[in-house]
């Protein structure tokens, strides 16, 4: 079977699609990713690749013509409860420049299933049986409903949807379950940071989409962390002189590599890296913010696996009940065994034939 697996040009929405993209190669399909952007470098996977994105699309010049538009919507969206309004805007815009070069894609390669990321929904607009796979605590079918009624494409419905948020925090009545594997990319791991500390470790990442305020999260955790009795690592800083003894720091790192060895990690609240710490079994202490990042630290301090805070509201004792709280990591080690439970990519790719009934 010919498989296309579309995504948005951001790293952060093609890399949790390459498990199963790379899952269904090894069961003997054909699959081609059809993406754009900075998330071409999936390319390092050995998958065929194809651009669909014009080079005149990038996301800050759109973002800002939305936000002069629409300013209440931009507000809402950017004290994270804008709900679907400022995102489906956006990516209905990416999602009408990817369509025509993935129509001519499709009519060239002739793909029998597309699957694609809830905000690529021109993946749904190729005249094929279109899956849709979920990588947030979003509902993908509503997110994938709210994108395409933006779109001038035709869009027709998804014949099925991946499900990869484990039930305890967040559950839907249709879908099938597939278990998150976290994946980002290549890349070397210092030895130091691929084997346990003499202390608790806790990383500190940021998005790796640009934005205005990334940085403040890492510098108010780096300012308490003197007064921690840990070791924190902060992955791509700004900043790198003047740190606290206690204070490392790392470039791009694959995180599913490197959080085996940590006992917390500190973030901005992307769905990879908050689905990946869960399928780790590592407390969170999660950002609020735009998008789905203030959904996200709703929900996993409402299971009880994490901690929410802003920028203002780090200190040394929060920090430290991170690394020492036994019900954070109770329930964190809960929705780790929850996750390894659910079907892998692996035994999802070993069904895909049944897609034929799934689609009809």
């Amino acid at each position: 079977m010919r498989v296309l697996v579309v995504a948005a040009p951001l790293l952060g929405h093609v890399f949790p699609l390459m498990p199963l993209a790379l899952a269904l190669r090894d069961a003997g399909h054909d699959v081609v990713v059809a993406t754009g952007g900075e998330a071409l470098r999936v390319r390092e996977s050995g998958l065929p690749v194809e651009d669909v994105v014009p080079a005149n699309i990038r996301f800050g010049p759109i973002a800002l013509r939305i936000m002069l538009a629409h300013p209440i919507v931009a507000k809402r969206e950017m004290a994270g409860s804008g709900r679907l309004d400022f995102v489906s805007r956006m990516f209905g815009t990416v999602g009408d420049a990817m369509t025509e070069p993935l129509q001519t894609l499709a009519a060239k390669w002739r793909p029998d299933v597309v699957v694609h990321e809830p905000l690529a929904v021109a993946g749904s607009a190729l005249g094929v049986p279109s899956i849709v796979h979920d990588v947030s605590l979003f509902d993908g079918l509503e997110l994938t409903a709210a994108v395409g009624a933006r779109m001038k494409a035709g869009v027709r419905s998804p014949a099925m949807v991946l499900r990869t948020a484990p039930r305890s925090i967040l559950e839907f009545k249709v879908g099938q379950p597939m278990r998150f594997v976290a994946h980002s990319g290549n890349g070397e791991v210092p030895q130091w940071l691929a084997e346990p500390s003499g202390k608790p470790r806790i990383l500190v990442s940021r998005s790796t989409a640009p934005g205005p305020g990334s940085g403040r999260m890492m510098a108010a955790v780096t300012k308490a962390a003197e007064h921690v009795d840990a070791e924190f690592v902060l992955v791509r800083p700004e900043k790198t002189e003047g740190l606290p003894d206690n204070v490392r720091t790392v470039g791009w790192v694959p995180l599913p590599n490197v959080l085996p060895f940590c006992d917390g990690i500190v973030h901005h609240g992307g769905a990879g890296t908050l689905l990946g710490a869960l399928a780790a079994g590592v407390p969170q202490l999660v950002e609020p913010g735009p998008g789905d990042r203030t959904t996200h630290a709703n929900a996993i301090t409402g299971r009880g696996a994490g901690l929410k805070a802003g920028p203002r509201d780090i200190t040394p004792e929060l920090l430290t009940r991170l690394i020492e709280d036994s019900k954070l990591q109770k329930a964190a080690g809960e929705v780790r065994d929850e996750i390894a439970a659910m079907p892998s990519p692996a035994e999802v790719a070993g069904r895909w034939e049944s897609l034929q009934r799934w689609s009809s």
